[in-house]
């Protein structure tokens, strides 16, 4: 389960990447006007989805302490 967030994390920001690359190349070419609601909107899927999956991430050699100093306290 780690090892596929972890590759899902990291194939989100390829995501995000390209999507506020797209929204930058878009705002340039625009003129004067603004570009289509879907491009300026399209990082935030992405960027959602990072935000828990790191969140996880982040939480989880934390976690892992919790767990196993659990064990170590109920084994005695």
């Amino acid at each position: 389960m780690n090892k596929w967030i972890r590759q899902s994390h990291r194939w989100l920001s390829i995501a995000f990447t390209a999507a506020v690359i797209a929204n930058f190349i878009a705002l340039a070419r625009a003129d004067g006007g603004m570009p289509p609601a879907w491009i300026t909107y399209a990082p935030l899927p992405p960027l959602f989805l990072l935000l828990f999956s790191g969140l996880y991430l982040f939480a989880l050699p934390y976690a892992t302490r919790w767990r196993t100093a659990r064990r170590t306290l109920h084994s005695r």
